[in-house]
């Protein structure tokens, strides 16, 4: 073949290149649906009341010890006999959450909290303690994962975690508000008094979810969801891809509990400090959970791999939980320490949760329910974890627990093997 044959001709040269037809342009994204701000702000209130159930009880730990005459170790295992009744109800409130409707739980379990939390004021012995403290807890099972669910059915994906962030700044304004405040009230009431003001507290909430829920539409969306789908066995539901983000909810809770109710114990006792005294470094030590969840929440919203998101911010806590309890070389160096780690914990979590409640909504208050149930099993591992911990080794050994479980957190969370 000649030169000739292969090189273009001058006319082929000059010709105007076709031009490629015109790319039709990309439809506009939809805007997105208005937030239900009055029912995320009645859930964050209600969420803090149940919450303040136990978190308030954590200055207190010595003095119930004292006044009951048991262990400090017995008290604090208060927790895990808590958590155990707060998962188990949390798993059956959310499977029936999906046949029978959220509002039922969502009005009657602040109301039953209300009831348990006066009983337990009134406990003369640790027996009795117990017992009201286990139904507080299975009675706030009922309500948390359901809220969730509500929320999350209520917005579109991408804004799940902002909504579902606000929700859970409920727990962190118990540390911010609840915590601190009960250790000020403390101080004069006792710690039977502070479960009183609890008790109230959860009543307002249920009077919240009352008026920013409505019965008929919550009846209609859950006729229509069981119309449009069958009921799901929970086989079908416990996918592998779930089992390893519950997986990874229990060891974010495990950080998360290590800190939130041992933190109180371990600047009284290392700082010698009052339970006046302790409500400053609380306050700052709650701002963490209060900025990383409400933070957490944009960014999950706003970076399409949530699963890193959460990933990153768990293994930054486990760094500085290293810091936190092998470093205690003055009360500033532990509550500046301690507001990071409460902050990256934080961040974490709304990616998770997220996550976890883009299923279908016929589904969803199972998922949530089994959401809540895996954070109680963190709850349980933390306290006792954690009453071991201090009774061998002492808090010295909290930090590197939390950094090696922050590490198998972002494992699970960012594994991506074929179901």
């Amino acid at each position: 073949m000649t030169t000739e044959e292969t090189a273009p001709s001058v006319e082929a040269t000059l010709r105007p290149t076709p031009t490629a037809p015109p790319v039709p342009a990309m439809p506009p994204m939809p805007p997105m649906p208005p937030m239900p701000w009055a029912l995320i702000a009645a859930s964050c209130f209600a969420t803090f009341a149940i919450t303040a159930s136990g978190a308030t009880r954590t200055p207190f730990l010595i003095q119930m010890a004292q006044d009951l005459d048991v262990s400090l170790g017995m008290i604090a295992n208060l927790f895990g006999v808590t958590s155990i009744a707060w998962g188990s109800a949390s798993f059956l409130a959310g499977i029936a959450s999906d046949r029978m409707g959220r509002r039922p739980f969502l009005v009657g379990a602040p109301i039953a909290v209300a009831i348990a939390m006066g009983l337990v004021s009134r406990s003369e012995s640790f027996l009795t303690l117990v017992i009201w403290s286990t139904l507080a807890g299975g009675c706030c099972g009922l309500y948390t994962g359901v809220s969730l669910a509500e929320v999350a059915g209520r917005v579109s994906d991408r804004q799940r975690a902002r909504a579902i962030g606000w929700v859970m700044a409920g727990q962190s304004i118990t540390l911010l508000i609840g915590v601190p405040m009960a250790s000020w009230i403390g101080a004069f009431v006792g710690w039977r008094g502070v479960n009183l003001c609890v008790a109230t507290l959860a009543v307002i909430g249920a009077l919240a979810m009352l008026a920013t829920t409505s019965s008929v539409a919550n009846r209609a969306a859950t006729k229509a969801a069981m119309a449009a789908a069958p009921p799901m066995k929970l086989r079908s539901v416990l996918t592998g891809q779930v089992l390893r983000l519950l997986g990874s909810v229990v060891a974010e809770r495990i950080c998360f509990g290590l800190t939130a109710v041992y933190y109180a114990t371990f600047m009284l006792q290392t700082y010698d400090m009052s339970l006046a005294t302790l409500a400053i470094p609380l306050a700052i030590f709650a701002c963490g959970n209060i900025f990383g969840t409400l933070i957490g929440g944009q960014l999950g919203d706003r970076f399409k791999n949530r699963m890193l998101t959460f990933s990153l911010a768990l293994m930054a806590s486990g760094v500085v939980a290293i810091f936190l309890f092998g470093w205690q070389d003055g009360v500033v160096v532990s509550v500046v320490l301690g507001f990071a780690y409460m902050f990256f914990t934080a961040l974490s979590r709304p990616s998770l949760t997220a996550a976890l409640a883009n299923v279908p909504g016929e589904i969803r208050g199972t998922v949530m329910g089994l959401n809540s149930t895996a954070a109680s099993f963190g709850w349980l591992a933390a306290a006792s974890l954690g009453g071991w911990l201090l009774s061998t080794v002492g808090f010295v050994g909290f930090g590197p627990l939390a950094a090696v479980l922050s590490v198998l957190g972002a494992t699970l969370a960012l594994s991506r093997r074929k179901e």
